[in-house]
């Protein structure tokens, strides 16, 4: 009993130690970010990629479309700076794994990872299909469960790393006619939770974002049209200002880290 207590305290020795020196390593390399969800430009997941290039880390921007990342992608080089677009089905694990692996195999610590993922879909409660529900949960929750550990392994090794996940009102409560996105951002919300209180201690900052309103994009813009302009001035969040709140997350003070904030716009009635 205690030879193998003495064995295992060596080998956490060891593994501290490793772990100390690939992060003195980690602190010398350039720096990533890999935003998930990243989506049409103008949108909340494309501001968010290029803020984060803009204050000077090379950007993966994840998706399901090729030709809307690449608009990104674009914008982001023509103003000097690093970004690639990358085609990931966030249910699978394995593609989440290999976006990680590419960019430290191309020399890079990821320091900032967004999962901008969410399938809000309203429907009586009645009428919820039991196979669209578990579908929506594997991208809405379960994808986020996996880019999350994959993340803190990368970051642990490299000794430090922020990790934002977008949610939204129904993060916080459930609407009649929106029970399987409430219960899709709920259980996110919560993981976000148990993460910050386990990492935060070992410099990884997790931070939950609760979008509280309509976003003005090209997604919102194309399904409902005139939808912002009846809103009025202030009535939508504009992607840019949220990807400010998204950086100011990512450069906060490890001695006042936020865990949650909420954004609305003035006229959002809550």
């Amino acid at each position: 009993m205690l030879g193998t207590f003495i064995r295992q305290t060596l080998q956490d020795r060891r593994e501290r130690a490793r772990r100390q020196k690939r992060a003195s390593g980690a602190r010398t390399l350039p720096r990533a970010a890999i935003v998930f969800g990243a989506g049409a430009r103008p949108g909340l997941g494309t501001a968010i990629a290029e803020r984060a290039a803009r204050g000077g880390l090379r950007v993966y921007l994840t998706g399901r479309n090729r030709d809307k990342l690449e608009q990104s992608v674009e914008a982001i080089r023509s103003a000097g700076q690093e970004a690639e677009a990358v085609v990931v089905d966030v249910t699978d694990e394995t593609q989440i794994g290999a976006i990680f692996d590419r960019a430290s195999s191309a020399g890079y610590a990821v320091d900032l990872v967004i999962f901008n993922v969410g399938t809000n879909r309203p429907g009586g409660f009645l009428d919820i299909d039991p196979g669209k529900l578990e579908k929506s949960w594997r991208s809405d929750c379960l994808a986020g469960f996996q880019v999350g550990q994959h993340a803190v392994r990368h970051m642990l090794e490299n000794g430090r790393g922020t990790i934002l996940f977008t949610g939204a009102s129904a993060s916080l409560r459930g609407k009649a006619g929106f029970g399987q996105f409430a219960a899709n951002k709920a259980g996110l919300r919560s993981l976000s939770q148990s993460m910050a209180r386990e990492f935060g201690p070992q410099n990884i900052h997790v931070a939950h974002v609760i979008i509280d309103g309509i976003v003005d994009g090209a997604r919102l813009r194309s399904s409902a049209p005139g939808l912002v302009e009846g809103r009025g001035e202030a009535g939508a969040l504009q992607p840019d200002a949220v990807a400010e709140a998204y950086w100011m997350l990512y450069r906060q003070h490890r001695s006042s880290w936020s865990q949650e904030i909420d954004l609305r716009p003035s006229h959002e009635h809550w």
